[in-house]
């Protein structure tokens, strides 16, 4: 509906004319209307209309009937704690008098002078008080120690040569200050998010069925250009979907591309509509079963869709040893492989980033788990063993001839063809667990 103005109050005259005629001023005299000059008579007292023009409102000084008890009040709100301050505010003071003695009348210069003798002399006596307190009220009235700051709120001490942040200490972009406990945050929000091995539930689904849905996910990853960070949060809320709602294997695509759509809104600056997921699908969902299905995974997850993955694990571990950009892609090579192994489904994704990092390692012979690694991932070498071996179990194996996305993509120029590397030998990684 369109908006009505609001109507101006309305007046009579009498009441008008009552109004104008009390804020005038006293000395006006009625007479004939003559021209009036623009500037008054040398001596004569100020006269002000009843409106104030807003455009010289800054330099027509009003004295009001409680501006000198509201001064008085303001005053004593704040405390003085020092003779350079008083002489400071005293020294504001007389400016401010001076810049506005031109628009005053004697009458009104007079009486701000004795209001600003009186504030003074108020605030020498509240300065010689402060002066004068006991020590314990000082005391009292500081602030708490830091001492008494709880140890979890405490910023953390990282020692120099475990410190990685302070290169980036001029790029707020990279929170060097934050970045440390951001990541041990995400560490510790990991333990509600332990997955298990939930395809025994599953009646009409397989591990098989699982991996090409991953396959299938890569591809479309690719195609829409996705973020890597937006296929492992699909993964994850695909596998936490799972592991609670049965679901028959008509719909495991519609799940798949339904997370997608979930992690682009999350992850995304352009994330793709809804018709480019029906597209992708071949049409063989509608769209209101995709998004019935949208509000359903959110419902069964509780909305709490912010899942620590694998992938910025891997990322933060690598800056740890500056390693090279085919070192990390080698290691994320590995990382997106294991996505679609049913296996490594209950591992921690810290503990997987950090299995496939020491992998990558180990294959480009550029050593084991450095002390730093150490430190900021939390994880030894021993505790990485387990992981490692599966990973290498799994890369040994003949690949698969229907599921060749992810060996397709690390295949081009573009990753460094790390997929065409060869899988380093059990003797070399089994002395390189066992030698840390």
């Amino acid at each position: 509906m369109p908006l009505t103005r609001a109507k101006k109050p309305a007046f009579t005259a009498g009441s008008k004319m009552s109004k104008l005629n009390a804020t005038t001023s006293e000395n006006q005299e009625e007479g004939p209307q003559v021209k009036r000059p623009s500037s008054p008579p040398h001596g004569a007292p100020k006269k002000r209309t009843a409106f104030i023009d807003i455009t010289n409102a800054h330099k027509v000084h009003i004295s009001l009937p409680g501006r000198k008890k509201k001064k008085k009040e303001a005053k004593k709100q704040v405390k003085k704690t020092s003779a350079a301050s008083l002489s400071a505010k005293n020294h504001a003071n007389l400016t401010k008098s001076s810049s506005e003695s031109s628009e005053e009348t004697p009458a009104e210069r007079e009486e701000d002078d004795e209001e600003e003798e009186e504030e003074e002399e108020e605030e020498e006596e509240e300065a010689q008080t402060d002066a004068a307190a006991p020590a314990d009220e000082l005391e009292a009235s500081a602030p708490p120690a830091a001492a008494q700051v709880p140890a979890h709120h405490q910023k953390q001490q990282i020692p120099a040569e475990f410190d990685i942040d302070s290169e980036n200490s001029e790029d707020c972009y990279m929170c060097p200050e934050y970045a440390k406990d951001i990541f041990d945050y995400l560490k510790r929000r990991e333990e509600k998010f332990v997955l298990r091995n939930y395809m025994s539930d599953q009646s009409s689904l397989n591990p098989e069925m699982r991996a090409i849905l991953i396959d299938w996910l890569v591809e479309v990853q690719e195609n829409f250009e996705l973020y890597h960070e937006t296929l492992y949060l699909a993964v994850k809320m695909a596998d936490h979907y799972l592991a609670k709602t049965p679901v028959h294997r008509e719909l495991l695509q519609l799940v798949g591309s339904t997370t997608m759509l979930i992690a682009s809104k999350f992850e995304e600056r352009s994330p793709p509509c809804v018709d480019d997921f029906l597209y992708i699908c071949d049409d063989a969902y509608k769209r209101e079963e995709i998004i019935a299905m949208e509000a359903n995974i959110l419902q069964t997850l509780s909305f709490d869709i912010n899942i620590p993955i694998p992938y910025r694990f891997l990322r933060r571990f690598a800056k740890c040893v500056s390693s090279g950009m085919d070192t990390l892609t080698l290691a994320r090579f590995y990382l997106e492989m294991s996505l679609m192994e049913m296996d490594l489904v209950s591992a921690r994704g810290s503990l997987l980033a950090s299995g496939c990092l020491l992998l990558a390692l180990v294959t480009k012979g550029l050593g084991g788990w450095s002390p730093v690694l150490q430190f900021h991932s939390g994880y030894r070498t021993a505790d990485l063993a387990p992981v490692v071996r599966t990973l290498h179990e799994m890369l040994s194996a003949p690949p698969d001839d229907k599921l060749k996305a992810i060996r397709n993509k690390y295949s081009h120029k573009v990753f460094f063809e790390v997929a065409s590397l060869p899988t380093v030998s059990s003797d070399v990684l089994e002395e390189a667990l066992l030698s840390q």
